[in-house]
C-alpha cells in the first residue's frame, strides 16, 4: 500500500480527511468488502495515490464500518468516490471507471504546474512584491499559455500599476462568461479611462485647491481603478459634500457606480450611510 493511501473511520476522518484538504485534495474512496465494482477501483485509486506521489490523499473508507459518515455525504451506492478540498466536497463520481476517466478525474483536482505559480505569485503580490509576482505570472503563462486565470491576474496588477493598455489587452483576450472577474476588471477600466491624468499631478492639483471637483473626480476615478476604493470614495463623498450641481451630481452618481462594481459587503454598506448622511 502507498504512503499516501490509508483506510479511515469515524474517529480520524476530521484529521485525514477534513484538515488534509486543506493542505492537499483527499480522494475519499467509500466501499464495502462485498461490493464487487469495489474490488475493481480500488487497486486503480490505490496505483495513482503511489503514482500521483503526494498530490492527493486516498482516504478509504469502509462504508459498512462507517455508515454515518456515509449518511452525513451522501452514500446511495458504491463504489462512491468523493473528492474533498479546504474541508469541502468538491467533485465525485460512482461506480467502477476505468483508469483514464479516474485520472482526468484527478487532474481536475490537482493543480497544474502554473496554478502552483499562480498562487506563489498571490502570495507574492499579497506581500508587496509585485515585481515578483508579475515574473511568476509571466513563468505561468509560459507554461499554460491559453490558461485565463494567468490572464485575469496579470490585469488585476495591470490595473493596480495604471497599465491601461496592457490591462485592456489581456481583459480582452478572456470571454466575459468565463470568470466573474471580468466584467468587474472592466468596470475598473473604464473608472481608469475617466481619469486622464496621472495620480501625482491629481494629488497636487487637489492640494493647490480643494474646491478643484474636477481633480477630485479624475483622482477618485484613478483610485478606483487601482484597487484603492476606500481613498477613491472619499474623494466622491467630498464633491457630494462640496456642490450637489457639479456636473449633474457627478459625485453621487459615481460613487453609486462604485458600489455596484463591488457588489455589496461591509465596504459599500459603511459607504452607502456616509452618502445618506452627505446627502441630508
Amino acid at each position: 500500500m502507498s504512503e499516501h493511501a490509508l483506510d479511515v473511520g469515524l474517529a480520524d476522518f476530521t484529521q485525514h480527511v477534513l484538515e488534509e484538504s486543506k493542505h492537499r485534495p483527499v480522494v475519499v474512496d467509500f466501499w464495502a468488502p462485498w461490493c464487487g465494482p469495489c474490488k475493481s477501483l480500488k487497486p486503480i485509486l490505490e496505483k495513482l495515490a503511489a503514482e500521483y506521489g503526494g498530490k492527493f490523499l486516498l482516504a478509504k473508507i469502509n462504508s459498512d464500518d462507517n455508515q454515518e459518515l456515509a449518511a452525513r455525504y451522501g452514500v446511495r451506492g458504491i463504489p462512491s468516490v468523493k473528492a474533498f478540498v479546504n474541508g469541502e466536497p468538491v467533485d465525485e463520481f460512482s461506480g467502477a471507471l476505468p483508469e483514464g476517466e479516474v485520472r482526468a478525474f484527478l487532474d481536475r483536482l490537482i493543480p497544474s504546474p502554473a496554478d502552483e505559480l499562480r498562487q506563489q505569485a498571490a502570495t507574492a503580490r499579497m506581500t508587496g512584491d509585485i515585481s515578483g509576482a508579475l515574473k511568476l505570472l509571466a513563468e505561468a503563462s509560459k507554461i499554460d499559455p491559453g490558461h485565463l486565470g494567468v490572464r485575469l491576474d496579470a490585469a488585476e496588477i495591470m490595473l493596480d500599476l495604471n497599465e491601461a493598455e496592457e490591462a485592456r489587452r489581456l481583459i480582452g483576450s478572456v470571454p466575459e462568461d468565463v470568470d466573474p472577474r471580468v466584467p468587474a476588471l472592466k468596470a475598473r477600466l473604464q473608472f481608469m479611462g475617466a481619469a486622464g491624468e496621472d495620480q501625482a499631478a491629481l494629488l497636487a492639483r487637489v492640494a493647490a485647491n480643494e474646491n478643484d471637483l474636477d481633480a477630485r473626480l479624475k483622482l477618485a476615478n484613478l483610485l478606483v481603478a487601482a484597487g484603492q476604493y476606500e481613498a477613491g470614495m472619499d474623494q466622491l463623498l467630498e464633491i457630494v459634500r462640496r456642490d450637489r450641481d457639479f456636473e449633474d451630481d457627478i459625485g453621487r452618481k459615481t460613487l453609486l457606480s462604485v458600489f455596484n462594481l463591488l457588489g455589496g459587503g461591509e465596504l459599500v454598506s459603511r459607504y452607502r450611510r456616509l452618502l445618506a448622511s452627505a446627502l441630508h
